[in-house]
């Protein structure tokens, strides 16, 4: 089973290049943008304005509002974490029961502590929610670059039609059935992403990168085992893969908004260009959440405490050095 016609909520970098692939797979693929001024200047541009170095599939209908969405067999909500609720809300009455509602956001909804796709079952609770994560930049994949990531419903064959109906010979769904381990690790490596930009920025060397990733995949796989997550989904793509990916490239925007902390600027400061960096909201979630079920995660809780004023770099980072010496595991 496929879904032939495919809704694209959201115009920004990640929403364009998931049009431009539902569009490769052949797909009837609607791209949903905030208002109709915009989705007007999309359409003349022929590219989304975050992403104007690469052309939409000229196959794919630009439009605005929830009526758009109201022919879709799926829908992918391709905003940020914390706009997931008002947005989903919004489509209320025009998607179908029974339809897929796609999260393909990273994140934890702050004050709920609501998982991606709690926030849209809450929302719309006649559709099918599902999650997609894993290693991938947005010009990468509107590209055509070579890329794999996890697509996870509760029912596997909803998973599994989601893949046969994004998948090309560029883009590689893995599907799944831990919903909860995939958005796990999407939402905990943003965090441990910052982690590692601010020891960048802070020139303390690749070891220390390389330390400080190793043990916040530690912390991912505690808080993943406390909230039901499976050991194989967290080692995947959706877990290390996205750790490692966004823990090595300056077009991970949590990565560079760590550099730029770990360079001296303060973290609103470091939110230059208006780049969003999912991280610095997830944060202090993960913290609470991780606490409510006594997982120990001393590198979330220093970007948290450095994000809010509460430590300096340097505080934090003697706070971590310091720790008493223990075994591995």
């Amino acid at each position: 089973m496929t879904y032939r016609s495919i809704a694209v909520v959201g115009a920004g970098a990640w929403g364009a290049a998931l049009a431009n692939v539902a569009a490769r797979a052949g797909r009837d693929v609607v791209l949903v943008a905030r208002d109709a001024e915009t989705a007007a200047a999309i359409r003349e541009a022929g590219a989304s304005p975050h992403l104007p170095d690469v052309a939409l599939d000229p196959t794919i209908t630009v439009a605005a509002g929830p009526a758009a969405v109201a022919d879709a067999e799926a829908v992918l909500l391709v905003v940020p974490a914390q706009a997931h609720g008002a947005v989903a809300a919004s489509l209320a009455g025009a998607v179908r029961p029974g339809v897929p509602v796609v999260a393909c956001a990273k994140g934890i909804e702050r004050g709920s502590h609501r998982f991606m796709t709690e926030v849209v079952a809450a929302a719309l609770p006649q559709a099918r929610p599902a999650i997609l994560s894993g290693p991938s930049f947005a010009a990468d994949v509107a590209r055509g670059l070579p890329t794999a990531v996890t697509l996870a419903a509760a029912d596997d064959a909803v998973a599994t039609a989601l893949a046969h109906s994004l998948g090309t010979t560029t883009l590689r769904p893995y599907h799944s059935t831990d919903v909860r381990g995939v958005e796990i690790g999407g939402a905990a490596k943003n965090v441990l992403a910052i982690a590692v930009g601010i020891v960048r920025g802070r020139r303390l060397g690749a070891s220390a990168a390389a330390a400080l990733t190793t043990r916040g995949f530690a912390e991912l796989m505690r808080f993943g085992r406390a909230y039901g997550a499976r050991i194989e989904t967290l080692t995947g793509l959706s877990g290390l893969g996205d750790l490692v990916l966004t823990c090595a490239s300056r077009q991970s925007r949590n990565f560079s908004f760590g550099i730029a902390i770990g360079e001296g600027l303060s973290p609103d400061a470091a939110c230059h260009g208006g780049l969003l960096a999912e991280g610095a909201f997830t944060a202090p979630v993960l913290v609470e959440m991780a606490r409510e079920r006594a997982v120990d995660m001393p590198i979330a809780t220093a970007v948290a405490a450095v994000l809010d004023g509460r430590l300096s770099v340097d505080q934090a980072i003697e706070a971590l050095t310091t720790r008493p010496f223990r075994a591995e595991h």
